[in-house]
């Protein structure tokens, strides 16, 4: 079991139906705002404990909690086929190891409309504790698919229309002029590598932000944040 901490996550949680096995709240923190748990719990009959901060503290670890943790099972990776079904706006993640931009990324995904995110079975991030955390609550709301190879996977795209497009600060074409064209899969690099060249070379167009300051590139959620909201604002999404 993985716990998720924290008044968002656990509120979205519940309201995404999302099967928690309890709750804890530590005593002395029942506040008005913590009375909405309190009814989406008893509605969905989960266990509710009033319980020492310490023993919360215990419980989160390092990851701040506000009083209120909820301990709920990891296996919530979607199916990648389901992903492609469903014909919206795809990410793939090309090696992001960072969970808190993982989340990041999830947390603007879902404010975006994103149909899906999708991330390698190895050398990058997967779903947990400080994800769920850094994404607001957005995780239970996004279908986050697992492949064991990106390449195969951008193919597999591909062969069911959809065109690929990659963010990378080398793309000869500019985010907010390359022509879009729907359904779309836009496909990130991560920290400090960027895309691979594998994958470099499988997308359709390379995109990239312009930068007018000194440094070269910007953080990968950022970046990510960027490209996503200029896709929506021309219709892409």
């Amino acid at each position: 079991m993985a716990v998720l901490a924290g008044i968002h996550p656990v509120r979205e949680a519940l309201r995404a139906g999302r099967t928690l096995e309890r709750i804890l709240i530590a005593k002395g923190t029942q506040t008005a705002k913590f009375q909405e748990i309190l009814d989406l719990a008893k509605e969905r009959k989960i266990p509710v404990r009033l319980e020492d901060r310490g023993v919360i503290d215990k419980a989160c670890g390092k990851l701040p909690h506000q009083g209120i943790a909820a301990y709920h099972s990891l296996d919530q990776y979607a199916r990648f086929e389901d992903v492609i079904a469903a014909k919206g706006f795809i990410i793939l993640l090309d090696g992001v190891e960072d969970p808190h931009n993982l989340g990041a990324i999830i947390r603007t995904a879902h404010a975006a409309g994103i149909a899906g995110v999708v991330i390698p079975e190895r050398r990058a991030a997967g779903i947990t504790d400080t994800v769920g955390k850094a994404s607001a609550g957005a995780l239970v709301h996004m279908p986050v698919a697992k492949v064991v190879n990106m390449t195969r996977a951008i193919e597999t795209l591909k062969k069911e229309g959809y065109w690929v497009y990659g963010l990378d600060e080398r793309g000869d074409k500019q985010y907010d002029e390359v022509e879009l064209t729907k359904p779309i899969a836009l496909v990130v690099g991560g920290e400090g590598h960027g895309l691979h060249d594998l994958v470099r070379k499988q997308c359709d167009f390379l995109i990239s932000i312009p930068m007018a300051g000194a440094i070269s590139s910007l953080n990968v959620s950022v970046a990510t944040g960027v490209a996503l909201f200029e896709f929506r604002r021309r219709g892409g999404i």
